[in-house]
C-alpha cells in the first residue's frame, strides 16, 4: 500500500527510422581585423557657482517641505478618519444596547 508504483517505459513500436548522418565541415580561420582604440569624449564638467550651490540648497529644500507636508496631511486624513469611524461604532453600538433594553 505504501510502496510507490513506479511506471515502466513502453517498447518503442512502428517504424524506427535510422539516424541521420552528420557531415562534418571545415572551419575557415580568419585573421582578427585589429581594434582601433577610440579617444573617450570630452565630456563637459559641471561648474557649480555660489548661485547655482545655493539654488541646488534651496530646491532640495522645498522638496522636502512639500513632501513632508504631503506625508503629515495623509497621516493626519488616517487619523481623522479612524477617530469618526470609531465615533459612528460608539453611536451604533449605543442605539443597539438601548434598543435591546428598552423591549
Amino acid at each position: 500500500m505504501f510502496k510507490p508504483k513506479v511506471p515502466t517505459m513502453p517498447q518503442p513500436t512502428g517504424f524506427i527510422t535510422p539516424p541521420a548522418v552528420v557531415e562534418p565541415t571545415t572551419v575557415v580561420q580568419q585573421s582578427p581585423t585589429p581594434l582601433v582604440a577610440s579617444t573617450p569624449a570630452a565630456r563637459p564638467t559641471v561648474q557649480l557657482t555660489p548661485g547655482s550651490a545655493l539654488a541646488l540648497v534651496g530646491g532640495g529644500a522645498a522638496v522636502v517641505l512639500v513632501v513632508g507636508a504631503v506625508l503629515v496631511s495623509m497621516l493626519l486624513a488616517v487619523a481623522i478618519t479612524g477617530a469618526s469611524v470609531a465615533i459612528c461604532a460608539l453611536v451604533i453600538r449605543s442605539l443597539i444596547t438601548s434598543d435591546n433594553q428598552h423591549r
